[in-house]
């Protein structure tokens, strides 16, 4: 079975039933290009903010474009880019292109011109889909994409570089194409994050991608009248492979433009959602507005909301604390995943195992982990070393990268992670840190996210990252970077005395109030922060050691 097997049997066994939904708060009155043969069911109010579509319409649109691109030359084994910010247009595009038996390249939509120029480049892309908001991105590198063919508008007002994809599908027929494909064909090309330079371009087989959906689906337990709310961008693992898990059940999920607490729970209580992933500063934006009276939750249906799930970045036990004392019925789940490993899920939680809030969890559904150390021999329980996953969500390769391939793919089918992680004797793995992150003072190794989960527990800081810069003495120091909470003040000396509670060595020896800067998964930029305060002439403060 392959994933696009998934929408053709829920096309067929629910096809009148709502798929996906969109919901846009930003919109306001602007027009909406949809595809024109069919009439979007919208609320009865006309509320141009929201569109949905059916599993029988879901499965017809991704047949029309797989005709198309069929028609204009795509054959099995091209790359097919998608630069679109979620709308209910990705997903059916996304099966469409698997369904040619091509692979699909989702593009981060943060990308600058370089950057996408870069990993058109690098993963052969010969087909591009871009939507409205990379017009003039596009345009900057459009007579530099010399291996691409054909660049498909999705949106009004076409540029005269690209096609009206929306016009030119409308006249290709719904009917499968039926291309033969197995779990051994090779399916998609995603790129990792990008957080330590240009993204490298990870090759997928079929066999990942529904063993993704697998794996959500036996994680989270999605049946047929669950609704998931996906906030993320679609072009990541993350936001996707959870979504498989409502491909998985045939049930409805809803496409959220916005991160506002009042605009999640809105999507929550209009939409009956039962599932929501969040990332960690959403979730305390949520808790944070309540805090202030800012939200009421009587205002709100959230009877029906079962489950609460974060993942792609470490978890404040703290934070989980306050969720669970302000949703006491609610479960909750970490998970733990990279691109290479398909995403989500080769380590999680699970609901069960509450008590355990802190560790990143257990190997995930047909997952295998183990810790090594610097000669990638195993550590004993207890010890620190680099966590390692193996199952059949690994990747391929990094593509066209033999050497990087080699630094994290051992030969017997280990991936390394490039995370520091350690196991307790009830087999729960703790994430300590980014083997990169670590940072070595006077001999002495520290683990940056144990003192951002300890300094998140300070009533007034909303975020924080820690970073090692130069020291002549001690080689690295570690340096705080904090946001403060909208509405609150913290001092150098209110941090320095709450730091006394930790060992000497791991107070931060200089802190910083600023922004802390993430990525759209959710990721600290940590080398956008070293790159920005290690130069001369930076305002810091040096506390007392």
């Amino acid at each position: 079975m392959i994933i696009t097997d998934l929408l053709v049997r829920n096309a067929k066994q629910w096809p009148n039933d709502t798929a996906l939904v969109e919901i846009n708060p930003e919109i306001g009155d602007r027009k909406r290009i949809t595809w024109r043969e069919y009439n979007l069911v919208e609320t009865s109010n006309n509320n141009s903010n929201r569109r949905e579509i059916s599993w029988k319409v879901f499965d017809e649109k991704a047949n029309k474009c797989a005709n198309l691109l069929m028609k204009n030359g795509v054959v099995k084994g091209e790359k097919v880019g998608i630069l679109l910010t979620n709308c209910l247009e990705w997903l059916p595009i996304y099966f469409g292109v698997l369904k040619t038996g091509a692979l699909a390249v989702p593009l981060n939509f943060r990308y600058a011109s370089d950057e996408i120029l870069y990993c058109c480049d690098l993963a052969d892309i010969e087909v591009l889909f871009m939507g409205p908001e990379f017009i003039g991105r596009v345009e900057e590198i459009c007579d530099k994409l010399t291996k691409v063919k054909h660049i498909y508008y999705v949106g009004d007002a076409c540029p005269t570089y690209a096609e009206d994809f929306l016009k030119l599908v409308e006249g290709y027929e719904i009917t499968d194409p039926n291309i033969q494909l197995d779990e051994d064909d090779y399916g998609a090309i995603y790129f990792s994050s990008g957080t330590t330079g240009f993204p490298k371009a990870i090759l997928h087989k079929h066999r990942a991608l529904i063993h993704s959906a697998r794996v959500e689906q036996n994680h989270h337990g999605q049946q047929k009248n669950d609704v998931f709310l996906c906030i993320p961008p679609l072009y990541h693992t993350g936001a996707k492979m959870h979504w498989f898990g409502s491909l998985y059940s045939g049930s409805k999920a809803v496409l959220l433009k916005g991160t506002k607490p009042d605009v999640i729970l809105s999507a929550v209580s209009q939409e009956k959602c039962t599932i929501v992933w969040l990332l960690v500063p959403w979730a305390q934006d949520i808790l944070d507005a309540i805090d202030r009276k800012e939200i009421d939750l009587s205002n709100y249906s959230l009877s029906q909301w079962r489950l609460m799930h974060i993942g792609a970045q470490p978890v404040p036990p703290s934070m989980i604390k306050r969720w669970k004392a302000i949703f006491p019925n609610q479960q909750y789940d970490t998970n733990y995943g990279l691109s290479e490993s398909i995403g989500p899920g080769c380590v999680h939680l699970g609901v069960e195992n509450i008590d355990h809030v802190g560790a990143i969890g257990v190997p995930g559904f047909g997952w295998e982990c183990k810790i090594l150390d610097e000669n990638r021999k195993e550590v004993v329980k207890g010890e620190v070393g680099e966590l390692a996953v193996k199952g059949p969500g690994v990747m391929i390769c990094y593509y066209k990268d033999e050497k990087a391939t080699k630094e994290v793919l051992t030969d017997d089918g280990w991936l390394l992670t490039g995370d520091m992680a350690m196991q307790d004797k009830d087999g729960f793995i703790y994430l300590v840190d980014r083997k990169k992150d670590v940072i070595i003072t006077g001999g002495e190794n520290l683990y940056p996210v144990q003192i951002e989960d300890f300094l998140r527990s300070h009533p007034a800081i909303y975020d924080v990252a820690v970073i090692g810069l130069p020291d002549k003495r001690l080689g690295e120091i570690a340096t705080a970077i904090i946001s403060v909470k909208e509405g609150m003040t913290l001092t150098e000396e209110e941090v320095n005395t709450f730091c006394t509670q930790l060992p000497r060595y791991k107070r931060p020896k200089k802190i910083i109030f600023a922004d802390v800067p993430r990525n759209p998964t959710g990721k600290i930029e940590k080398p956008k922060l070293r790159k920005m305060y290690c130069g001369e002439g930076l305002i810091k403060t040096e506390l007392n050691s």
